[in-house]
């Protein structure tokens, strides 16, 4: 198995700063503080030790200790809480993420950068209460939902809320309110047209609103072909990340190869994501090893695609039902094969229990 290597942003930031603050050091510290980096000894100190941290890949410690240095310098620091925040989100520490954004809060921002907190605030406490159970899941959704609306009072043209609002109201089972914003979102939203697809099927089965859901995306493949995930909707969908310098990912081909053949002409969809940057490597590869199947390159872990699955490590296999609920499991693992049949055995009685298109429904009693 191959992971994701490289520099990352909050590794370059981490670097940048501790260059910037033995710069400081190197001149008695007469230089000032960048803007919204604290300003407080204490604090500058504490904001150092946590650049360390964060350099040496320390992130609980990183993290404390930005949040640490944000208290001592009288809850004033930017730096500390933006650098703590995406920490927290690294680390899908949600109640840290929680504590931090009520913080910057208290810094009295413009409402529009209210509204952006507030919406963040909300997707926290959604994750933080659908992780959670009995009341404590209720009072984390509840609160959620009121997060929404306030943004929504802040920023009332941000239509896009609707959506998480109307997928916190349904795991309160708060259904036809949950449909209510669904069907504003569908209605005055413009900007996010990937997620369209997803809402009206929201509408139409609210329950899959509270489903664990494969993200959306849409993406064209090597051959042309236009999909989004929504649009596969009653197909059963293996997704496999994969990359051609990745060894353990060309030993798992041949698996994914019959597997796309096994199953050809029935509710199956493969679709191979590669992460290679090399676009004519991955091409010439793909048609030298008869890789018939849908075919897409996403670049590289930080690719759309591979960000939306929270892909780090590959070879990486995902199976969607035809509801696009989302499982997953490595390429190779024995039982996949087994599963996916029963998957697709279950979307094929779906599809043909369904009337012909135009087809005339008897009613009982009917003639």
């Amino acid at each position: 198995m191959f992971r994701r290597t490289g520099l990352s942003l909050a590794g370059k930031l981490a670097i940048a700063a501790a260059l910037w603050a033995a710069c400081v050091a190197a001149h008695g510290g007469q230089d000032q503080p960048k803007p919204g980096e604290p300003t407080d000894p204490k604090a500058r100190k504490t904001f150092a030790e946590a650049i360390d941290w964060q350099h040496h890949g320390n992130k609980s410690s990183a993290l404390d200790d930005f949040r640490k240095a944000n208290k001592q310098d009288g809850g004033h620091c930017s730096q500390c809480l933006s650098r703590a925040y995406f920490l927290a989100q690294q680390l899908n520490d949600y109640k840290a993420q929680e504590g931090i954004l009520r913080d910057w809060l208290r810094l009295e921002p413009s409402d529009v950068t209210k509204a952006t907190l507030h919406f963040e605030l909300g997707i926290a406490l959604q994750r933080e209460g659908i992780g959670e159970k009995g009341e404590k899941r209720d009072t984390c959704l509840n609160q959620s939902c009121e997060e929404f609306k306030t943004a929504l009072q802040l920023d009332p043209k941000s239509a896009a809320l609707h959506f998480p609002l109307g997928v916190s109201l349904s795991y309160l089972h708060q259904d036809d309110a949950a449909r209510a914003e669904f069907s504003t979102f569908l209605a005055q939203d413009r900007e996010n047209p990937v997620l369209h697809e997803r809402a009206q099927r929201y509408v139409d089965r609210i329950e899959l609103a509270r489903a664990r859901m494969a993200p959306p995306f849409e993406l064209t493949t090597l051959d042309g072909q236009h999909i989004s995930m929504d649009s596969l909707a009653g197909k059963v969908v293996l997704i496999d990340f994969w990359a051609t310098w990745c060894g353990p990912c060309r030993e798992a081909l041949p698996h994914v190869r019959d597997m796309a053949r096994k199953f050809q002409g029935q509710p199956l969809v493969v679709l191979s994501v590669s992460l290679d940057s090399d676009e004519a490597k991955w091409k010439d590869f793909v048609a030298k090893n008869g890789m018939t199947w849908l075919q897409y390159c996403d670049g590289r872990f930080t690719g759309p695609i591979a960000t939306r699955f929270a892909v780090d490590a590959i070879p990486a296999t995902f199976s969607i039902d035809a509801d696009g609920v989302l499982e997953d499991q490595h390429v190779g693992d024995a039982s996949i094969e087994g599963k996916l049949k029963k998957m697709i055995a279950h979307a094929a009685e779906v599809q043909n229990s369904k009337p012909a298109p135009g087809a005339a429904t008897q009613r009982p009693g009917g003639d």
